[in-house]
């Protein structure tokens, strides 16, 4: 469900981090820097996908929990913290989670990796049982709280915010987590008007991508070091970037 629409002066929405803690310490500052003052009535977003891949997913979960920005903060989930509360419960889904970077995040957190890259067959499959065992225990409750509570997407005047992207045709207010979390070609495809501009991240592209209908902030910073964040002030919109 999206959260409730409101209105801000100037709202500031950062793309996939990737555990790349350092980067997201930069983009408070250039927050900070750019807003020049209180911040009351702005609000920043993050868009989700703040773990895996990176070498620091558990930092930027202590920042996100005690929100490092200059502003009120709202935190959206993506695919990769669906994927990791559902290895919480089934361990099942280990195969996948590494598949996506999800050892680098259970490294951030202490423990031992290697027999997961190195395990196969029935090993492999007993190595995530165990894993899934310890990891709560790993894990900050709070950790686990801000997870828990992230939202699926926020509509903001005429703008509507999510990880992935939405269902062309599907009114909003039915979109599906399966969807807000993971779509791709059917919404990047798309070219018809939604009735609400979409800001997501979720694809990688060497720059911001913008079109009529969508406006993209993925810039692959776990890999790239360009973290993406979009102001927006009433219908005036710029990039900030590390």
């Amino acid at each position: 469900m999206a959260a409730a629409s409101q209105s801000y002066r100037r709202i500031y929405v950062i793309g996939d981090i990737h555990g790349r803690a350092d980067l997201l310490d930069d983009m408070a500052r250039l927050i900070r820097d750019d807003l020049g003052g209180a911040g009351d009535d702005c609000l920043t977003v993050t868009l989700g996908d703040y773990i895996d891949r990176g070498p620091d997913s558990r930092g930027v979960l202590d920042r996100l929990v005690r929100n490092p920005f200059p502003t009120p903060y709202v935190g959206l989930k993506g695919n990769h913290e669906d994927l990791f509360l559902s290895f919480l419960i089934d361990p099942a889904i280990g195969p996948h989670l590494r598949a996506l970077g999800g050892l680098e995040t259970l490294k951030s957190y202490g423990l031992p990796v290697g027999p997961l890259r190195k395990a196969t067959g029935t090993d492999l499959e007993q190595s995530y049982q165990m894993v899934s065992k310890v990891l709560p225990k790993a894990i900050p409750r709070e950790h686990v709280e801000f997870l828990l509570d992230l939202k699926s997407s926020l509509t903001v005047d005429r703008y509507f915010l999510c990880h992935a992207g939405i269902r062309p045709g599907v009114p909003f207010d039915q979109q599906s987590d399966e969807d807000l979390f993971w779509i791709r070609d059917e919404f990047l495809g798309s070219t018809v008007d939604h009735g609400k501009l979409v800001i997501h991240g979720h694809t990688p592209t060497e720059e911001p991508e913008v079109r009529p209908n969508r406006i993209n902030i993925d810039t692959g910073a776990c890999i790239t070091g360009r973290l993406t964040c979009l102001a927006i002030e009433g219908e005036n919109r710029r990039f900030l970037s590390t």
